[in-house]
């Protein structure tokens, strides 16, 4: 099997899939092949579709590859819910059962790798297969090593606080959103700058602009802690495959690693030359391995 080499900046066209009574924007590409999964590419916090379309075109030369807006991203509908894991988890199980039809290989960045676990571990009959790219989600073990002074503690539930309230919070999304902010923000987690385009930028700031959008930031503050890391992967039983982008400021890459191996040693993984979104800074890379592995690794139907 050739390596993946074609990476494309192209937009593809998407559609909408009613769920619960919200549009939800989802695009597909490559034919579904009987014998080998499709893989369900799942964004970030504050991202969409669009921050896959390095991997879309490459990885469908191989694979049937679908990639869907989180509730309240991207061209997804933006109510005023309760956003947390489990909704989540329950919007991508019903869309692979309801749209794709079989199990499929998830693959997620971020907070959609925590989605993406809580799908693989939760709902096992929907995934043959879990990547994930510097993910998010909490395990169970704190993770200071030493406690902070009490006055900093003081400031930072003060913060906490204020964040909960609906002024303080509708101030906060308007300063992040400025694209400004979003291009700052990349550069910071963006090693190669270069990465860091107009189109990035845009594809960001433009579902921000969305009624719904602000409070959807506002929910996040108050949504529920969801189910620890540790608990998730007791529970998982396809193969794992870890990619992290090491210089990454927002993960300790190392220290999780070393946590993700604790609980599920028999995984995959590799470091990779790049922040928080290796996929889309280092696509070529990203592609190449996640072709690799499901071969290697991933049971084919």
């Amino acid at each position: 099997m050739s390596a993946i080499s074609v990476v494309s900046t192209a937009s593809l066209p998407g559609k909408y899939w009613q769920w619960r009574d919200q549009e939800i924007y989802y695009v597909s590409a490559g034919q579904p092949q009987a014998s080998i999964p499709a893989i369900l590419l799942i964004h970030g916090f504050g991202a969409s579709t669009d921050h896959w379309r390095k991997n879309i075109a490459a990885l469908s030369q191989f694979f049937q590859v679908w990639a869907i807006d989180l509730l309240g991203f991207g061209r997804s509908a933006k109510p005023n819910w309760e956003y947390s894991g489990q909704l989540w988890r329950d919007q991508i199980n019903d869309f692979i059962t309801q749209v794709i039809g079989r199990p499929v290989i998830l693959a997620g960045n971020s907070l959609g790798g925590y989605a993406a676990l809580c799908v693989a571990a939760q709902c096992p009959t929907s995934a043959t297969g879990l990547i994930l790219i510097n993910s998010a989600g909490p395990f169970s073990e704190s993770q200071p090593i030493s406690q902070p002074p009490a006055w900093r503690r003081a400031i930072s539930r003060s913060i906490k606080w204020l964040l909960l309230q609906d002024l303080p919070s509708f101030l906060l999304f308007q300063w992040t959103r400025r694209r400004r902010t979003i291009k700052k923000t990349l550069q910071k987690v963006y090693l190669d700058q270069t990465a860091v385009t107009d189109q990035l930028i845009e594809d960001i700031y433009r579902p921000s602009c969305d009624a719904g959008a602000a409070k959807v930031f506002a929910s996040i503050f108050k949504s529920p802690a969801g189910e620890k890391v540790d608990i998730l992967l007791s529970q998982l039983e396809c193969p794992l495959l870890m990619l992290w982008g090491e210089g990454d400021p927002w993960i300790n890459c190392q220290t999780r690693s070393a946590q993700f191996r604790k609980y599920y040693p028999q995984l995959t993984e590799y470091f990779l030359t790049a922040g928080h979104c290796p996929h889309d800074e280092v696509p070529e890379q990203v592609n190449k391995l996640i072709q690799e592995w499901v071969f290697s690794s991933v049971k084919i139907l």
